[in-house]
C-alpha cells in the first residue's frame, strides 16, 4: 500500500486500486483478448468470484512499482509488438494516474486465441 502525505491529510493508494488500472489498461490495448490466470488456484477463484484484478500482480517497494500481466494474444498478431504496446500503455496509465514511477512491466503471454473464424 503507497503512503502519500501532504498538508490536508494522507492518501493510501492499495496494490487492489494499481491491478485495477493495470488491468483496464492491458485489455484497452491492440492484439489482447483477455487476461489469464496467474496459477491455478486463481483460475478456481475467478470462476467463482469476478475480479477485477485477476491477471495482474504488483510489487511495490516503497519506490517503484513491479506489475506482471498475465495475457491471451490474438491469434495472427505480432506478439512482441503486443507485449512491448501493453507494457508501455500499462506503464504510461499507472504513472499518470498513481504519480509512482513503473520501474518494471513484465508481459507474460499466456495463450493465443481465435477471435474470427471466418
Amino acid at each position: 500500500m503507497k503512503e502519500i502525505k501532504n498538508p490536508m491529510g494522507n492518501v493510501y493508494v492499495s496494490h487492489r486500486a494499481i491491478s485495477t488500472i493495470a488491468h483496464q489498461s492491458a485489455i484497452e490495448s491492440y492484439g489482447v483478448v483477455g487476461l489469464a490466470a496467474k496459477n491455478f488456484a486463481e483460475g478456481i477463484a475467478q470462476a467463482i468470484v469476478k475480479d477485477p484484478s485477476m491477471g495482474v500482480d504488483v510489487r511495490y517497494d516503497g519506490n517503484s512499482i513491479e506489475i506482471d500481466l498475465f495475457i491471451v494474444v490474438e491469434y495472427g498478431t505480432r506478439i512482441k509488438m503486443v507485449a512491448e504496446s501493453v507494457s508501455n500503455n500499462v506503464r504510461y496509465r499507472v504513472e499518470k494516474t498513481i504519480g509512482i514511477p513503473v520501474e518494471k512491466v513484465n508481459v507474460h503471454i499466456r495463450a493465443l486465441r481465435i477471435s474470427d473464424t471466418d
